[in-house]
């Protein structure tokens, strides 16, 4: 007695040989560097600092433009005028008021918001040479009420800090309290004005002790410090918790796939993939996970940089699973039709010749 197979079933065999051979992301390195992207590299070290610092040179160049310090008095500012042997025309404190005025005697109202104790002085002095022969004018400031800065983002107590002399923008993080114990400062911005912004490298400030990016601050500035939540890396592929993970300093290609995780059974550890972005082109390197961890090589152990992706490759026996789970449906049906061939081929009898 012989027992006939369905086609139905060789069919399916060959359909899964076929998905077998397609499906998974292969990503292919990139030959060379793609050139003109300073600090988009793949280094061992951590990346070069990225063009939207300000330089050093630049800030020592605009403080010389800007001359040296000098208090410009604003509203809430209470100042002293001393007239010698004159105290009629003398007044202890006089405070600017909100449109930046002062009333002095025998001199009325005169606008001081923005100017320099000493500019205030030769402006009162003219009007009194009028009435009063070489009048000797003294101008003090008590309060300086108008040197302040707004520190805002990433630090424990955002607002608006004054400073007692010339501000720096250290001294404005530290009377902000800091940032948070559980986070590091990497960059800031200093908004000055309407259309300028400097971005300083705290890094190289702080780790470096790098003073000269210690930039002084002016009247009004805005001190920025963004979330260091927003500098992401996103690990992809055969790791056991895919997704997005917050970058610290100094994370290598290993960290970020251990802090996913680690790799799954599924996984190719020879071939796993940076991901870089670089202008419109990015950068793929491949990175070979188990030498580098069975025969500890490090040299590629790549430090990464915000937004980069890490991949991690299927094995040739995960992409055929994969295959067949993506066909699983269809597999029940054509083993539900096998199954039914193969009864009713069970009660037929071919008679032997």
């Amino acid at each position: 007695m012989m027992r006939t197979h369905g086609l139905p079933a060789v069919m399916g065999l060959s359909l899964l040989f076929l998905l077998a051979s397609c499906g998974g992301i292969s990503p292919k390195p990139t030959r060379t560097p793609v050139p003109n992207a300073p600090g988009r590299d793949f280094s061992m070290k951590l990346p070069a600092k990225t063009p939207t610092f300000t330089k050093k040179e630049e800030l020592m160049k605009a403080e010389e433009e800007s001359g040296p310090f000098e208090y410009r008095l604003g509203p809430g500012d209470i100042i002293g005028l001393k007239v010698w042997r004159r105290p009629e025309l003398s007044e202890e404190r006089l405070i600017v008021s909100p449109d930046g005025f002062i009333a002095a005697p025998r001199v009325g109202m005169i606008s001081v918001v923005g100017k320099t104790p000493e500019e205030i002085k030769s402006a009162i002095t003219k009007k009194l040479e009028i009435l009063y022969i070489n009048p000797e004018v003294t101008i003090q400031v008590h309060e300086f009420l108008n040197n302040k800065a707004y520190v805002l983002g990433n630090v424990n107590s955002p607002g608006m800090v004054r400073f007692t002399g010339r501000g720096s923008l250290l001294e404005g993080l530290s009377l902000a309290g800091g940032v948070p114990k559980d986070d590091r400062m990497t960059r800031c911005s200093i908004i000055r004005g309407s259309s300028q912004v400097i971005w300083i490298d705290l890094q190289d400030l702080l780790n470096n002790g790098n003073m000269s990016l210690n930039a002084p601050i002016r009247n009004n500035d805005i001190i920025y410090v963004p979330e260091r939540a927003n500098e992401m890396v996103y690990v992809m592929g055969e790791v056991k918790s895919p997704g997005a993970i917050q970058l610290h300093s100094g994370m290598s290609v290993l960290k970020a796939v251990m802090m996913a995780g680690g790799m799954s059974r599924k996984a190719n550890g020879e071939k796993v993939f940076i991901i870089r972005q670089q202008e419109v082109n990015g950068s793929v390197v491949e990175v070979n996970l188990e030498n580098l961890i069975e025969q500890a090589d490090f040299s590629k152990n790549y430090t990464l940089m915000a937004d980069d992706i890490v991949y991690v490759s299927p094995s040739g026996m995960a992409k055929f699973n994969y295959s067949i789970e993506d066909i699983m449906p269809a597999l029940q049906i054509i083993n539900l039709g096998t199954s039914a061939v193969n009864s009713v081929n069970s009660t037929i009898v071919i008679p032997a010749p």
